[in-house]
């Protein structure tokens, strides 16, 4: 596993145990209020699962915690989208055992942006 993600994950269950949800280690809300959403699709186009997807706002210095539900991975061909308040988000996705994939992607409200991990 890509040691970023491996980090990324290992931050994030420690997050959970401890109850700590500042901005800086789950990588800020996907939803600000008062602001016009857009949506975030995630496609899988690796051969793998992808079993986490990390998600903050660009100005946020980690990519934050794995924002998919409990228990879901994005199968192979898959995807699955993200409800966000329009502006700058950094993605990453990755598979366990693999490796991860990272962009940036600008989402226009009302607009759906997509993104493949490879």
């Amino acid at each position: 596993m890509n040691t970023s993600l491996r980090r990324a994950l290992t931050l994030g269950i420690a997050v959970a145990l401890s109850g700590c949800t500042s901005d800086l280690v789950t990588g800020g809300p996907l939803i600000r209020p008062g602001e016009p959403q857009g949506a975030i699709r995630v496609i899988n186009a690796t051969n793998g699962q992808l079993h986490a997807v990390l998600i903050s706002t660009c100005s946020a210095s980690t990519y934050g915690l794995n924002r998919l539900p409990s228990g879901m991975a994005i199968p192979s061909g898959g995807a699955y989208s993200f409800t966000v308040s329009a502006g700058c988000w950094d993605v990453s996705g990755g598979t366990l055992g693999v490796g991860d994939a990272r962009g940036r992607i600008q989402v226009a409200p009302g607009r759906t942006s997509s993104i493949r991990i490879y």
